[in-house]
């Protein structure tokens, strides 16, 4: 599986050209509310791995899909990648691209983490405070044999709970920054429509063709 991961990198996290620098100060004391959504993440991405490619798309993504929606600030993480543009849009456009992204989020994870050999996540029991307030929760993706993989989180309050506003592949590659280059460049082409198309379509490859 986490060769399947770092093959289909390309759908979750997109072109290697996002790389992107994280100002990391010291290591904080872990407050438990912020590692707390990503354990839950976690225990959930185990789940369907264990399931595995057998059992039906839909079961799967009636499984994820509230994890991301409680993990994850979707709204939040479209609208930067987006842009400013995203506040001149109707309000129809815009609930197209959050339904668009949000079930091309959930389908992302669902076939990075399809199979289960033996894998093991680790959350590292102290963050990384981030200059804006935010804080980096860093795991490791284990497998039964090799090295561990690095997939990191940057956390965002939201009152007394904490959510991921970003991701980071190998702790330097923002999937914010690649998306925000990919959604920007189809909507320069074809407005929200080609967007949510475009989204829509990368869905239904990796489910399959289910919709």
């Amino acid at each position: 599986m986490i060769g399947n991961l770092l093959c289909r990198r390309s759908v979750l996290l997109g072109s290697l050209a996002g790389m992107v620098a994280i100002v990391r100060e010291a290591r904080a004391a872990a407050n438990p509310a912020v590692l707390a959504p990503i354990q839950h993440l976690n225990a959930a991405l185990l789940d369907i791995m264990r399931a595995g490619r057998t059992t039906p798309v839909q079961t799967r993504f009636a499984a994820l899909a509230p994890v991301i929606d409680q993990v994850f600030d979707l709204d939040t993480i479209l609208r930067v990648s987006i842009g400013a543009s995203w506040a001149t849009l109707p309000p129809q456009q815009q609930e197209l691209l959050r339904q668009a992204f949000r079930r091309y989020t959930v389908v992302s994870y669902m076939n990075s983490f399809d199979e289960y050999n033996g894998q093991r996540f680790e959350v590292l029991p102290d963050t990384r405070p981030l200059s804006n307030g935010q804080q980096l929760v860093q795991t490791r993706i284990i497998p039964r044999n090799g090295g561990a993989h690095e997939l990191d989180y940057v956390m965002a309050p939201q009152g007394s709970a904490w959510r991921v506003v970003d991701v980071l592949a190998d702790g330097t590659i923002s999937r914010v920054a690649v998306q925000r280059s990919d959604f920007r460049r189809l909507l320069s082409r074809g407005g929200a429509t080609a967007l949510a198309a475009s989204l829509q379509e990368k869905s239904a490859d990796m489910a399959g063709g289910v919709g």
